[in-house]
């Protein structure tokens, strides 16, 4: 007699679970900062007062797109996943969702967040959305598995986004915008070569061909974090030269001390390539990012 209340229970247990496992394949984490750079694109585009309407209805549909590639990504990459340990728990190698079933979803949400922003801002954002995609999901995790050089692909597709938020409040792209999108862009190599070199054995499991794979000594790694944070310190001034903070002597000058505290750790990871100096640099990587995009907020509208 106890059997109805008990099944009943455990139907709620599974529905629970899945809603928790289609959320993760949606990659939550990632789709904060990457919305958070969408609406600081949006308000540098406006110089500081844009749209609340516009920018709500990129915000939205960015994180549709977004979360459609994050879901594909890993249908495309069951097989990779399974064999190595930091992914092999996740909702489709685990067995706990089916691919069909994850593709459709996928496919569901990105329908969705292209036509949502053709509707709310554009034929612009929702092509770049478009596009994004594409580069995401059939041209960087198909790469992943023949050439190192997926890492710039990615980081192509991972800064997009910055032009989908400044073309939904801003017609026009300036050089404002293209430094936007290099500060995201160059942030991105010493970002993932620290990564790349913290999980090669796993990448290397999974027959990835990250730069800390092809090249086991992560001198080649270390390169490619070097120069991406040496252009990045380099581009990340252009904006206080612009419009958006008018010349704005300060913010380059804290912007140029950002660069140089990631160049340092970039340098430190090139010549000792080890766990340590990798960890660091990744840590540097997660505190600079946010520390920029607020200067970009911050000190703009104070002048």
């Amino acid at each position: 007699m106890s059997s109805g209340p008990a099944t009943l229970t455990d139907r709620k247990a599974r529905v629970k679970q899945q809603m928790s496992d289609y959320l993760e394949l949606t990659k939550p984490k990632i789709a904060v900062l990457l919305l958070v750079c969408v609406a600081i694109a949006a308000y540098c585009a406006s110089n500081g007062q844009p749209d609340v309407a516009r920018l709500i209805h990129v915000i939205v549909g960015t994180a549709l797109v977004a979360a459609s590639s994050c879901v594909w990504n890993q249908c495309l990459e069951v097989h990779a996943d399974r064999r190595m340990n930091r992914t092999a728990q996740r909702p489709i190698p685990s067995g706990r969702l089916s691919r069909y079933a994850s593709a459709l979803f996928g496919t569901l949400l990105g329908s969705v967040g292209i036509s949502y922003l053709l509707a709310t801002v554009g034929v612009m954002p929702a092509l770049i959305g478009a596009l994004t995609w594409i580069l995401y999901v059939f041209i960087y995790t198909p790469m992943k598995q023949v050439t190192p050089w997926n890492t710039t692909v990615g980081a192509i597709a991972g800064a997009l986004p910055m032009l989908m938020g400044w073309l939904a409040v801003n017609p026009v792209l300036d050089l404002r915008a293209v430094a936007l999108f290099a500060i995201l862009f160059f942030w991105q190599f010493p970002h993932f070569m620290a990564i790349a070199w913290l999980y090669r054995e796993d990448y290397a499991q999974g027959g990835m061909k990250m730069w800390s794979v092809v090249d086991g000594s992560g001198t080649k790694a270390g390169i490619q974090a070097v120069s991406g944070a040496m252009a990045l310190l380099l581009v990340s001034v252009v904006p206080g030269i612009g419009q958006i903070a008018t010349p704005n002597v300060f913010y380059m000058l804290l912007s140029l001390l950002g660069g140089v505290f990631m160049l340092v750790a970039s340098w430190r990871f090139f010549t000792s390539r080890d766990d340590k100096t990798a960890r660091q640099l990744l840590f540097a990587s997660l505190i600079y990012l946010p520390c920029q995009l607020a200067l970009l907020v911050i000190l703009p509208s104070s002048v």
